[in-house]
Formats: C-alpha cells, structure tokens, sequence
C-alpha cells in the first residue's frame, strides 16, 4: 500500500514537487493528518521523566521521623527548612513552587509509589515504568504509545502524543501503529516558507473533488491537509503574543514554554513528554539534588502559572515520575544508592486531594536491601489517569486490572 501511494504522488505531482516538499515536512505530517481541532477541551497530559533515580526521602522528607536523621547524617534536610505540608512530612526547601502550587489546590505528592520486587537497574526499572510491564522480551510499545493506538484505532490521527527534547523517542511512546514524533525545536516542527509556491498545489490537490471509492487521494488529501494545518498551527504559535507568563532559564522550563504554546495552538497533540536528567547522586549529592530541586519547581510552576493564564489548566495534567527512588542510608560518597519506591507528583486541574495522598512509606520496616516498601503500584496510578484524564480504557492499556488510586474529583 505505501508503495501504490508513493506512486501515485509522484504521477499526480512529479516527484519532483511533492517529493522534495515531503522532505522539508517533518514525517508525522507527510503521514497522519492534522485538521483543526475537532475536539476543543480535550483533557491533555504532560509527562515529565526525572531520568536516574530522584531521592525521594529529600524530596519529601519526613522531617518528624528520628530515623531520617540516624540515617541522612550529612545529607539531611534540616527540619526548620523543610516546607511542611502535614505534622509528618514537607518538601524540600527548594520546592517552593510546588508548596504553593499545594495551597493553590493544584499540587499532590503521591507517595510510597513502586511495583513488586523492584529491579535496581537504571534501564530495565524505567522499562518497567515505560511499558508497565514486567516481561519485556515481547514488548515493543509503551503504555503511552498503546493509549494512542487504541484511541485512534488505526484512523492515522495526528500526532496525538509528543516528544520535545533531544535522544530517541522514550519507549512510553513506542507505539504499534501511530507515528509518534521525537522534535528537539519547534523550528523544525514547521514547514519552510521557500515552499510557498509548492503548498499551494499540494493545497489545490487536497482540495480537489474525488469519487466516492478513491481511496488513494482520499488518503493523499488527508495527509496533505493535515501538513498544511499543522504546520499552520505551529508557525502561528511561534508568532503569537506571550502569555505575560514568565519562565526561568532552566532547560526544562523551556521545553514546558514550548508545551504550553503548542497546547494553545489548538493542535490536537494529548499526550506530551519531556524529561530532566541528572537524578543519579551517588556521590556529593546535596547540592546536585538541590539545583534539580529548583529547576523542577521553578519549571513547573511556571508552566501551571501559564497554562492558568491561557485557560488551559483545569484539562491538563502534569506527572512527575522517576524509575525509583533512593537508598535509606546515605553512603561514604556522602550520596545514595540506588533504591525502590518513591514519591511522584501532579500538577494541574481536577485533584481530588491536593497535597499528600497516602502515606509515608515506614522507615522502620525496610526490604531486605534496605529501601523502602512500596504500597501503592504506579500502574493504579496510571490507571486513574487512563480512566478519568484521558477517557482511556486502562484495562486495554495496562494489560490487567488495576484499581485506580483515587486521584482526581
């Protein structure tokens, strides 16, 4: 079928013309059609990946517990410092985005977060979180990426999800039947003016009237289309006024600006992803842990600050997630090792209960390598975000039955 279609744009255009066009558009756009928003209002998640392992015992520390200062000697953080968020348990100082996001109501710490009988392992654990699967040796798409497939069931929908940063696209995304872009600038994420004179006959093509069985320009008046809306919506976010909002110099914030102008676009984009680096502290890690501490709050809050503005809070959320969390004990590299459960956060419209949801995992009852015990499995997790963000199936999805943890109104 991909062939007949290359060769009947090619005896339709030249190969020439619509060819080199094709080229200059990004390839989700020469495969999947992109029209007007069809769907105004559509809930949206934004997934951030904290990639190597967040600390989650300083990131929500358990200020009142006496063994979290037996255990963090140099590391911990001092309890007159610590953004209390109960009599129990606060933020870390430098979270203070996020303690205000919390009395905004738009803020929650989901904590003792984890799956049965953790796997230690950078790559294999973000797997896990990536497919929500345990056996990997058959699964090439993720949980995001199976969401796409059976929302659009094969319709070519556009790029209903999308990767911004640098790298291959994260395996959430992998997906069987949907094409799924992984874009580093959104320069790249449009069409080039030089083609002016070509996008007003692939426009006249598009256009053009068919028989009701001619499936071939069916499919070509759809992809065309779609390339020229898309590319239409971006250029006009890239040159649209601000929001007002403003946003740190960190590397992340940037990436998020970019979220929320694509988000108001009215591109018909769902599903974003993005990450931030570095979480992997074995050694020295007080002050490496507290900069990511600011530029995750900073960032964040400044996106949710902006997506208010624009009125699109109240349909998006923001998940926060690492593969695991942190050893107990700090180490003599005056670090952590690696871990097991760990807090994860949202952001956004629609928290049942804004804050601390569950709790703090026992610091007195720890798993025979020293972590902490998981009670609550990041896939009900997932689960709840299926169900009642996205209006996904979460059994389809995830495969099994997982009783959504009670997140949202």
């Amino acid at each position: 079928m991909q062939t007949n279609r290359r060769r009947f744009l090619q005896s339709t255009l030249g190969a020439s013309t619509l060819l080199s066009t094709a080229a200059a558009v990004p390839h989700l756009f020469t495969r999947t059609a992109l029209a007007a928003a069809k769907k105004p209002g559509e809930r949206i998640l934004v997934v951030v990946q904290l990639s190597g392992g967040n600390d989650g015992l300083n990131t929500v520390v358990p200020y009142a517990d006496e063994l979290y200062e037996q255990n963090r000697i140099a590391l911990r953080i001092d309890k007159s410092t610590v953004l209390k968020l109960d009599d129990a348990v606060g933020l870390h100082p430098n979270l203070q985005g996020f303690a205000k996001l919390a009395e905004q109501g738009v803020f929650s710490v989901v904590q003792g977060v984890g799956y049965p009988n953790p796997d230690r392992s950078h790559f294999s654990s973000m797997d896990i979180w990536h497919t929500a699967e345990r056996k990997l040796e058959n699964r090439r798409d993720g949980w995001l990426g199976r969401t796409v497939d059976f929302s659009t069931r094969g319709e070519g929908a556009s790029a209903a999800a999308l990767h911004l940063g640098a790298g291959p696209l994260p395996l959430a995304l992998s997906s069987r039947t949907s094409a799924i872009p992984s874009i580093e600038s959104l320069d790249g994420f449009r069409l080039r003016d030089e083609r002016t004179v070509k996008l007003a006959q692939l426009e006249t093509l598009a256009s053009a009237r068919r028989d009701e069985g001619s499936d071939m320009l069916a499919f070509l008046q759809r992809t065309t289309l779609g390339a020229y809306a898309s590319s239409e919506r971006v250029r006009g976010a890239l040159e649209a006024e601000t929001s007002g909002a403003e946003y740190p110099g960190h590397r992340l914030a940037e990436k998020l600006k970019n979220v929320a102008r694509l988000i108001d676009s009215g591109l018909e984009t769902r599903i974003y992803y993005v990450s931030l680096d570095g979480f992997d502290t074995h050694a020295n890690q007080r002050q490496t842990h507290a900069n990511l501490m600011t530029e995750l709050s900073e960032s964040v809050s400044a996106f949710v600050a902006d997506l208010t503005t624009r009125g699109h809070v109240d349909r998006t959320t923001v998940l926060m997630f690492s593969e695991f969390g942190r050893r107990v004990k700090e180490n003599a590299s005056l670090g952590t090792d690696h871990g097991a459960a760990a807090p994860l956060f949202l952001a956004g419209g629609g928290l049942r209960k804004p804050g601390i949801v569950g709790k703090h995992p026992s610091l007195s009852d720890l798993d025979r390598e020293g972590d902490l015990k998981f009670h609550t499995d990041f896939r009900s997790v997932y689960a709840a975000i299926l169900n009642e963000r996205l209006g996904a199936s979460a059994r389809d999805v995830l495969g099994a039955e997982y009783a959504p943890t009670p997140l949202f109104a």
